[in-house]
């Protein structure tokens, strides 16, 4: 992976997660301070919370993506401690679709009148769902990796002892 790859990569995850985490702020402080407008038509207080829990899913992710990037610089990328930065993100992923499909549950009654809203909303859910079992096939494309990984360095060291 190129320095200017890693550069933009880093830079874009330090964007989003500086913006996350101001969000994540503000929220807290509406909810803190009281001075929710909230008028009745929507529950903005569950829907600030989970909110705060979705972007904390999405920060667990670019943190993991971070570290494995770092590992990836350093030639590490295929040993048994990425699989622990693969599996949190897995986790981080399926809570956020469960954080979306809570939302799609409290936005589901104010829409009786066009309920293609819910379902759309619902299939959004399935696709973030979709995301994380792609990382779990890249999860086993990780393992065989790191297991012919094993199996070449076995191999090498039978050879040395023979030459």
């Amino acid at each position: 992976m190129g320095k200017l790859t890693v550069g933009a990569l880093r830079a874009v995850l330090v964007v989003v997660l500086t913006g996350t985490v101001l969000v994540q702020a503000l929220m807290v402080w509406t909810l803190i301070s009281g001075n929710d407008p909230e008028d009745g038509s929507i529950p903005l207080t569950p829907l600030r919370v989970i909110t705060i829990l979705g972007l904390g899913s999405a920060q667990v992710v670019m943190v993991c993506v971070w570290r494995l990037v770092t590992m990836v610089r350093s030639g590490t990328v295929f040993s048994h401690a990425a699989f622990r930065y693969v599996d949190v993100m897995i986790g981080a992923i399926v809570s956020a679709a469960l954080v979306w499909f809570a939302v799609t549950a409290i936005n589901a009654p104010g829409q009786r009148e066009d309920p293609g809203v819910t379902v759309i909303m619902g299939g959004i859910g399935v696709a973030i769902l979709g995301v994380a079992l792609m990382v779990l096939v890249l999860r086993m494309l990780l393992a065989q990796a790191v297991a012919r990984d094993v199996e070449a360095s076995r191999m090498q060291a039978e050879l040395d002892e023979v030459i």
